[in-house]
């Protein structure tokens, strides 16, 4: 996981460089970001059942491979076209391999407290990956060059793959017979992936255009026509009774919005720190590290003890509270912020997803038995993937057009930057301020509570 996550924010940093080596157009450099997120989104899904089926050990196993082997090819890429392909084949091994890793750790620790205790690994590693990817992105970039963050996956693959294969229990799945739904597999793959191709195109299009409301509909017409062979089919590859529990439903619901806000945070902020603000590309990362710290302590020191002491709903509502002060105080900055009183404020409290993302991937898996982990997994994953990719289509697309608008009133361009990610900053409170009310309304109440 710290592999998977570290590339997706790794290649952020690393794509001027990758333009300028490699001769990409403006337009043809969003593939760098779109094939990966595209085959990664579509196919979590399918692979989450299909480790249910044919045994999640397996599926881990060739997902960390296919990934290794697409990092190398990319790492040796020399024109546009391989590097596109080699990050599409990494999006497939990335939703090979994390589509059933907490489907793994759910079924390996089932006591409330190490399970407890294991999520909150899992969701330092996946915080910790993001944040040490903007970092090492820029260190590797500025001192060698951009072909080492992809060589950088090498060595964290094959140590993954020789602890994995000792280590894991093996499990031999339901059988293709269980969940044999060649149909269903076709709906819910072209579905999701023609989906999440409108929702990354929505920038170059707009939203009204032919193509993203044609694209559009067609993939909820596809999504729809499975949910109908998934209530009718013998085997149906999802079946829908996961979805009865309002845990389950409820988490991902959050998720999606949650994801989606905070895609402001750690793009946008980025951005800021870059354009208006004009740090280089180690020195953003270094200024996002107190983020992660925080988000590490957290996640590692007291998430699971307060998990089992208030409840994992409540646990989530008071790091949700956080979030919305993170997002609202960004609402502000200044085109000539101070970074010790206008930014580390901030990145302390994003302490506030040390608390959230642990408890939302307990309820998110409370519901599933041992023959639907997988599934629940890759459904746990798609919702965050459909939740940042549409973060990325709507927050950027408002963050452009308002900075377009005070560009064309006359202001200079580090306050219309400004001015377009305040915009993208309120809009992304307010998902929060959704994400927070639907975990109010629709999450239960503990009935237990364990006391430490």
């Amino acid at each position: 996981m710290l592999m998977i996550v570290l590339d997706g924010s790794i290649v952020t940093v690393a794509m001027p460089a990758i333009q300028h080596d490699l001769g990409f157009s403006p337009a043809g450099l969003s593939w760098v970001v779109n094939a990966y997120l595209i085959a990664f989104g579509s196919l979590l899904l399918l692979a989450g059942r299909l480790g249910d089926l044919i045994g999640r050990k397996r599926m881990f196993l060739a997902g960390t491979a296919v990934f290794t082997g697409a990092s190398l090819l990319a790492g040796v890429a020399t024109s546009p076209a391989v590097l596109i392909a080699a990050r599409f084949l990494q999006g497939i091994g990335s939703a090979m391999a994390s589509a059933v890793s907490l489907g793994i750790l759910v079924t390996l620790f089932t006591e409330p407290r190490e399970r407890a205790r294991a999520i909150a690994v899992f969701s330092f590693t996946g915080a910790a990956g993001a944040s040490v990817g903007q970092v090492l992105g820029g260190v590797l970039t500025d001192a060698l060059n951009w072909h080492w963050i992809f060589f950088i996956n090498l060595p964290i693959g094959l140590a993954a793959l020789a602890v994995a294969v000792p280590f894991l229990p093996s499990d031999r799945g339901l059988g293709l017979t269980a969940g044999a739904d060649a149909v269903g597999a076709l709906l819910v793959t072209a579905g999701l992936m023609l989906g999440i191709y409108t929702i990354v195109k929505v920038e170059e299009y707009g939203w009204t255009s032919a193509p993203t409301l044609g694209f559009g509909a067609l993939a909820l017409v596809l999504l729809a026509a499975f949910v109908v062979r998934q209530a009718t089919a013998r085997t149906p590859l999802m079946p829908l009774r996961i979805f009865r529990s309002r845990s389950v439903s409820g988490a991902n619901l959050v998720q999606v919005l949650m994801v989606a806000a905070l895609f402001s945070f750690q793009i946008l902020v980025a951005l800021y720190l870059q354009k208006v603000l004009g740090y280089g590309a180690a020195r953003t990362g270094l200024a996002m590290l107190p983020a992660a710290a925080v988000i590490g302590a957290v996640s590692l020191g007291v998430s699971a003890r307060l998990n089992a002491r208030f409840g994992e709903r409540n646990v989530l509502l008071a790091g949700l509270v956080l979030l919305i002060g993170v997002l609202s105080l960004l609402t502000r900055v200044p085109v000539h912020a101070h970074y010790l009183t206008d930014l580390l404020p901030v990145m302390l409290l994003a302490a506030g997803f040390g608390l959230a993302l642990p408890a939302l991937t307990t309820l998110g898996m409370s519901g599933a038995k041992d023959d639907d982990a997988g599934l629940a997994s890759g459904l746990f994953n798609t919702t965050q993937q459909i939740g940042m990719a549409m973060g990325v289509a709507v927050l950027s697309t408002l963050a452009a057009s308002r900075s377009d608008s005070l560009l064309a009133q006359g202001r200079p361009p580090a306050e219309a930057l400004t001015g377009g990610y305040h915009l993208a900053f309120a809009v992304g409170t307010g998902l929060l301020v959704a994400a927070f009310a639907v975990a109010l309304a629709v999450l239960r109440r503990p009935r237990r509570v364990i006391r430490p």
